[in-house]
C-alpha cells in the first residue's frame, strides 16, 4: 500500500471511530435518564435531582416538576438536571457520576439506598458539589436535609389504626405490619413511630418489609393470612400507599372487608380507595412545601448564601454526619377530612378523586 492510500485509510478509519465514540455517548446520555430544562446541562448554576424511583407516584407528577418550577422562579437562570433511578441503586450511583462530570453545582438526592450512595457522594462533594438529602437522610457529607418528621408520620399511621379500630383496639387484637424498605432511613423512623403508637395497645402478630413494592407487599398479606387465619386479623398497618393497593387486592381475594388498612403519600388511588371504603386513613405530606424548601436551600447553597434559617434542626445520619435539616409537618388523613387537606391544597380535585367507579361512595363521603 502507497503513502497516499495509507493516510487515506487512516483518515477514514478516524473518521469513524469519532463518529462511533459519538453515537456511544449519546446512547449513554439517554440510558441515564438524564433531562435538563435546558439544552446545556453544565455550567456554574446547574442543580442536579435525583429521585429514587418511578414506582411511588410522587416523584414523578409532583416532586419533580414542582422542585424545578421553584427553582426557576428563585433563579431564572439556574438549569435543573434530572434522573430518576428506577429503583436501582447501581444505577443511581452512575447518574451521581454523570451529574460530576456534567458540572453541576448543586446536587438534590433522593437515595435509593442510603448507605450504598454514601461513597457517590463523598466523591461529588471532594469536587466541591454541595448535596441537599432529600426526603431520605442519605449517608455522607451531606450540607443539608430536608423532609418531614418521619417518627410522626409512623405515630399518625398508628394512632389512626388505633383510632379506626375503636373498641377493637385490644392488647389480643392481631395487627398485621408491613414495613416499607429497610435502605430506605426513613422506613425504619415510620416503623418506630407506629410501634410507639401500637405497641401495647394491639398485638402485631405479623411483621415484614413489603420493600415498598404493591407485589412483595400482597405476598407478604397472603402469607399473614394463611399463618393467622382470615378471621383472626383485626387491622393492617402499611407504610405507604403503594403497598396499601396490593395489600388491599389481597384482603379483597381473600373475602376480608371492614378493616383498617394504613397508607402514606396521599396517593390519587389510596384516596380512592378512603373513599370506597377499602382504605382506611393515608398521611399527607404537602409536596409543594417539601420540593419548595428544596429548591431553597439548593439556590442559596449555589449561590453560597446562609441555610441556618431554614435548616434550624441537626439530625445524625446513618454515618454518623451531623446534618442541618428542615422537617416539615405531616397530616393524616381519612374520609372525614380529604375536603379540608389533599383537595383544599390543591392536590386533587373532586373530579380527579371522584371517576366514574367512585362516584357513589363520593356522595356518600360528601365529596361534590
Amino acid at each position: 500500500m502507497n503513502n497516499t492510500m495509507r493516510r487515506v485509510v487512516i483518515g477514514t478509519a478516524a473518521v469513524s471511530m469519532a463518529l462511533s465514540v459519538a453515537a456511544c455517548g449519546k446512547a449513554g446520555d439517554k440510558d441515564s435518564d438524564s433531562s435538563s430544562s435546558s439544552s446545556s446541562s453544565g455550567g456554574s448554576k446547574t442543580i442536579g435531582l435525583l429521585l429514587p424511583d418511578s414506582v411511588t407516584a410522587r416523584y414523578e407528577k409532583f416532586d419533580h416538576p414542582l422542585f424545578e418550577k421553584k427553582v426557576t422562579e428563585l433563579c431564572p437562570d439556574c438549569k435543573v438536571q434530572y434522573a430518576n433511578a428506577a429503583g436501582d441503586a447501581a444505577k443511581q450511583a452512575q447518574q451521581v457520576s454523570t451529574m460530576i462530570t456534567q458540572g453541576v453545582k448543586v446536587l438534590v438526592i433522593s437515595a435509593q439506598d442510603s448507605a450504598a450512595i454514601k461513597s457517590s457522594i463523598k466523591t461529588a462533594v471532594d469536587k466541591g458539589i454541595k448535596v441537599v438529602a432529600y426526603d431520605r437522610l442519605a449517608q455522607g457529607p451531606v450540607s443539608a436535609y430536608v423532609s418531614f418528621d418521619n417518627q410522626k408520620v409512623g405515630q399518625l399511621q398508628g394512632e389512626a389504626l388505633l383510632a379506626s379500630l375503636g373498641s377493637k383496639a385490644t392488647p389480643k387484637s392481631k395487627i398485621v405490619m408491613i414495613n416499607g424498605d429497610d435502605a430506605d432511613p426513613n422506613a425504619g423512623q415510620f416503623k418506630a413511630g407506629a410501634h410507639k403508637a401500637l405497641d401495647g395497645k394491639v398485638k402485631i402478630a405479623y411483621e415484614q418489609s413489603g420493600l415498598w413494592k404493591d407485589t412483595v407487599a400482597a405476598q407478604k398479606m397472603s402469607a399473614a393470612i394463611t399463618q393467622l387465619g382470615a378471621k383472626n386479623i383485626a387491622g393492617v398497618y402499611s407504610a405507604n400507599d403503594g403497598m396499601a393497593g396490593g395489600i388491599a387486592n389481597t384482603l379483597k381475594g381473600a373475602k376480608i372487608s371492614g378493616i383498617p388498612l394504613t397508607g402514606q403519600d396521599a396517593e390519587l388511588a389510596g384516596i380512592q380507595r378512603i373513599v370506597a371504603g377499602t382504605q382506611s386513613s393515608t398521611v399527607y405530606k404537602a409536596f409543594k412545601p417539601e420540593a419548595d424548601a428544596a429548591a431553597q436551600l439548593a439556590v442559596n447553597l449555589l449561590e453560597g448564601k446562609d441555610i441556618k434559617s431554614l435548616a434550624t434542626q441537626e439530625l445524625t445520619s446513618g454515618s454518623g454526619d451531623k446534618v442541618p435539616s428542615q422537617l416539615l409537618v405531616p397530616v393524616s388523613v381519612t374520609k372525614a377530612n380529604i375536603n379540608d387537606t389533599v383537595v383544599k391544597d390543591g392536590l386533587y380535585t373532586v373530579a380527579d378523586i371522584c371517576t366514574a367507579d367512585f362516584v357513589k361512595a363520593c356522595a356518600a363521603a360528601g365529596l361534590k
